[in-house]
């Protein structure tokens, strides 16, 4: 995610350049084209196309959003999920138990990383392996959901502390029902993952807006004659700035420095989990030079 006031100049170059010039060299096409050739641009409505796209674009805008803030809505639940599971593993189990709190705390830590690396798409990184003793770590990894492997693992063990008496069958059931929360988050998040954007608002909006972008020159070269190249590039450059915000949008886990902050809220949730139990906690990820927070 960009936090900077404004996106830097090096990535907007790096996003438009290629549309940017395209657009210019279909505009002096035409533009030489109209001059050399004796002929008549035709008259295009213009203006109803573009509203009528505009609109269009708007509402496969908001849809993109919608998607984006969504995901980030689930990881905030998830965080504070991780934050009650943490909290009750330290406050419900003896101090007999601290192995247990602590294969409880590290394997939500090895988890939230185990989802971010499956959102992704990436392979499982260090982060969850290093959370992860080698006794337990193969049960997890030889599932093909290993993010839903290890919170079962979780919930084995809390009914391990149930049998042995450290925990009621109260307390089993609070934590359970955390499990419950972080489950229904993260069937969220692989739904928004999973189901793309219906066909209608991603191949409809797309051909409207690069059909647009050939006729703008077509039927702005009478009224601008040379300035055509310029004015009819930074309409075009316009539509297509706010069709490329939705694909940015439309997959809040892409990889891409558009992305919901995976890699940050998990370092979050390992911080505040160590801390709960008392370990030594890293310091919070930054913005990386370019002003992108992944």
């Amino acid at each position: 995610m960009i936090v900077t006031a404004a996106p830097g100049l090096r990535q907007i170059v790096r996003e438009v350049w290629k549309p940017l010039a395209l657009l210019f060299v279909w505009d002096v096409l035409v533009t030489v084209t109209y001059f050399v050739l004796p002929f008549s641009a035709p008259s295009l409505p213009l203006a109803l196309f573009g509203s009528a796209l505009a609109l269009f674009l708007g509402f496969r805008s908001n849809s993109a959003y919608q998607r984006w803030w969504e995901g980030r809505s689930l990881w905030g639940l998830m965080i504070n999920a991780s934050r009650s599971l943490a909290r009750q593993a330290r406050n419900f189990l003896p101090e007999e138990a601290r192995e247990m709190k602590r294969a409880i705390v590290f394997r939500q830590i090895a988890y939230v990383n185990a989802l971010r690396c499956q959102l992704r798409r990436q392979p499982l990184d260090r982060d969850v392996l290093r959370f992860l003793q080698d006794d337990e770590a193969g049960l997890a990894l030889a599932r093909a959901n290993v993010a839903n492997g290890l919170v079962d693992g979780t919930g084995r063990r809390i009914d391990t502390a149930r049998e042995r008496g450290w925990i009621d069958t109260i307390q089993q059931v609070s934590m359970e029902s955390v499990l419950v929360d972080i489950a229904n988050a993260q069937g969220g998040m692989e739904r928004l993952k999973n189901t793309p954007l219906p066909i209608q608002y991603r191949f409809f909006p797309t051909l409207f807006t690069h059909i647009l972008c050939v006729l703008l020159p077509i039927g702005l070269v009478e009224t601008l004659g040379l300035a055509t190249p310029l004015g009819s590039t930074m309409a075009g450059l316009m539509f297509l700035a706010v069709l490329a915000i939705g694909d940015d949008l439309v997959d809040p886990f892409a990889g891409t420095p558009h992305d919901v902050p995976l890699c940050a809220m998990c370092r979050t949730i390992e911080i505040d989990l160590l801390q709960a139990i008392g370990e030594e906690a890293p310091e919070p990820l930054r913005p990386d030079a370019g002003g992108v927070l992944w």
